[in-house]
């Protein structure tokens, strides 16, 4: 895949797609991390004197016109971030939105209504993907976010467009997920929480042969301690990976991979804002009782081990983070991982949930880089191949 930095860009026509899939509320970005992401790249080819034209997807619209998930309110937002006006069309393949494009002047920007309103997107329609490149004579993806997706914008496009590259966010993002964790300097702790085990078991197995230790919290922890026969109370089973996880765990004993699960946790009897909690020994819960995060023996156990730690990754909260008493554990590892980072080690949060959770405390400073893709980076650390980046290089 060509570097972006090796493109002649001065007086091109530049399509990215970037990944501004952020969240809206009445026409207000309240969270604009993906579209301060993209800048470097949109920048640069504004200053090598290229017309920027950018697409991207916003939630789940299902091939329908969908005013809420409009991508206008973007458009201000990126304005503000650039400093500069920002053109918008209501219809990514419209013969106005293309011949908008086509009659650009250098450095101008052009935003693309949601790609999502058609259906030829997500089932990679040859058709919408030609429409979508007749906007430019060079192509760059940018968005990592969506890069375990097929979609027309991520592969229909580069078929057609001879001159393609990766973006500087896509570069950093497999630097880090990629690069850096196919041989990461040791000690490796690896970080796990989230509810279900099923959507982790290749990631396990693919950071097993890598890690010193993997220590796991939320929901999950629940699903292996009930294999180990340790008193679960109420908490949350997923039953569907019982053998997988007892699999696991005996994958582990013959890698000497340290699994550290949780010793005591934070009970209650009801997922609520305003429910009663205790901390308690897990020999401690009463059978109504669930944990809803890590206890403070865990947390200590935790921070320890990673207090040697060279390299960190992290997926998945280790507690119900979005409930402020659930979520301690979370808080206090990611304070961790931020003292150890400015120790030396490389700290790398898988994005998704996890991202979101370290944004809602204020705690996303600190960390040697956030993924924007919580599917995608899941899907490359797990040893997958991203069909957008197959596509880049197939058509190279």
């Amino acid at each position: 895949m060509k570097n972006i930095t090796k493109l002649e860009l001065n007086g091109k026509r530049v399509l990215i797609r970037v990944d501004f899939n952020v969240p809206l509320n009445g026409g207000i970005v309240l969270d604009d991390f993906r579209v301060r992401a993209s800048l470097p790249t949109i920048k640069h080819c504004l200053n090598e004197g290229a017309s920027v034209v950018l697409m991207s997807h916003l939630g789940r619209p299902n091939g329908e016109i969908v005013p809420e998930l409009s991508l206008d309110p973007v458009a201000f937002c990126l304005e503000d971030l650039l400093d500069r006006e920002v053109m918008f069309s209501e219809d990514c393949i419209s013969d106005d939105a293309i011949g908008l494009s086509q009659q650009m002047l250098p450095r101008e920007v052009h935003l693309l209504e949601n790609l999502r309103f058609h259906k030829g997107e997500t089932e990679n329609d040859p058709v919408f993907s030609a429409y979508l490149a007749e906007h430019a004579d060079i192509y760059i993806n940018d968005a990592f976010g969506t890069a375990h997706r097929s979609h027309a914008s991520n592969m229909g496009v580069s078929a057609i467009i001879n001159e393609t590259a990766i973006g500087f966010l896509m570069e950093k993002e497999l630097k880090y997920l990629g690069d850096t964790m196919k041989t990461p300097e040791q000690p490796c702790v690896v970080i796990l929480g989230g509810a279900k085990i099923g959507d982790k078991i290749t990631l396990i197995h693919n950071l097993m042969e890598k890690a010193d230790a993997i220590l796991i919290g939320g929901a999950m922890a629940f699903t292996f301690l009930k294999v180990q026969g340790k008193n679960v109370g109420a908490s949350l089973i997923d039953q569907d990976n019982l053998n997988t996880a007892e699999d696991i765990l005996s994958l582990a004993e013959k890698t000497n991979t340290n699994i550290v699960l949780p010793v005591d946790v934070v009970a209650g009897p009801k997922l609520s804002d305003d429910t009663t909690w205790r901390i308690a020994n897990l020999d401690q819960l009463k059978t109504g009782e669930a944990g809803y995060d890590i206890g403070p023996e865990t947390t200590m156990e935790f921070e320890m081990i990673l207090s040697n730690a060279k390299t960190i990754f992290w997926n998945g909260p280790l507690g119900v983070s979005e409930i402020p008493a659930f979520s301690t554990g979370t808080q206090a590892i990611a304070s961790a991982v931020i003292d150890q980072t400015e120790e030396g080690a490389i700290s790398i949060i898988g994005g998704g949930d996890t991202a979101s959770a370290l944004k809602q405390y204020g705690l996303e400073r600190g960390f040697t880089h956030i993924s924007t893709g919580g599917g995608a980076s899941l899907q490359l650390m797990s040893g997958k191949q991203l069909p957008a980046l197959e596509a880049l290089q197939e058509y190279a």
